[in-house]
């Protein structure tokens, strides 16, 4: 059961208006649902639309957000609780402790960094949590189709090729989150299967 999930997304708002009525779609369906937000603690584009959606609704949302960003008055103050960690590390690290899940919404460099640490650590055997990828708008189209060459070539291995869980729909994407199963870690593979 899902009942904290990282959402990754931009802090950026784009000139296309969908991209920030999807983080509000987003907010509003996971606190319907009774699933906590975990995000970057941010009050600026889709990670603040997220977050005041899911709070106007009733939901619970704990921002993550580093030192420098506190100094430069971004951290949404809202929050049912905000925690001020040192670095960007600490802040990924905080998001996977505090969630049981992981969400990509459109975003940029930073969520890029977020997702594919998600995966790397799936991978790895760090954690065995969903890592979810809300391809809405066909936004993450060419990030797929460059996921599946990286398996195709062999540089995903078999077990590993099915770690990114994505769909176009939100509530597909719950159900198919919440349907997890995890794979073999490398960590718990033998030299002979790596």
């Amino acid at each position: 059961m899902i009942g904290r999930i990282a959402v990754y997304c931009g802090s950026a708002s784009p000139a296309d208006p969908r991209y920030i009525g999807l983080a509000r779609e987003v907010g509003a369906m996971l606190a319907e649902r009774g699933i906590g937000v975990v995000y970057g603690g941010g009050k600026l584009g889709l990670m603040g639309a997220i977050a005041s959606t899911a709070l106007e609704a009733g939901g619970e949302v704990i921002g993550v957000i580093p030192e420098a960003m506190m100094d430069r008055e971004i951290a949404n103050e809202a929050c049912t609780e905000l925690r001020v960690v040192r670095n960007m590390h600490e802040r990924k690290a905080a998001f996977t402790e505090l969630s049981d899940a992981f969400l990509t919404i459109p975003g940029g460099v930073g969520t890029m960094d977020e997702l594919w640490e998600a995966v790397s650590w799936a991978q790895l055997g760090y954690h065995t949590k969903p890592v979810g990828l809300l391809n809405a708008l066909g936004y993450f189209d060419h990030l797929l189709a460059f996921n599946r060459h990286m398996a195709e070539t062999g540089f995903v291995r078999p077990a590993h090729q099915k770690i990114i869980i994505a769909d176009s729909d939100l509530a597909g994407l719950l159900a198919k989150m919440e349907a997890h199963e995890p794979h073999q870690p490398i960590f718990a593979m033998k030299a002979g299967d790596l």
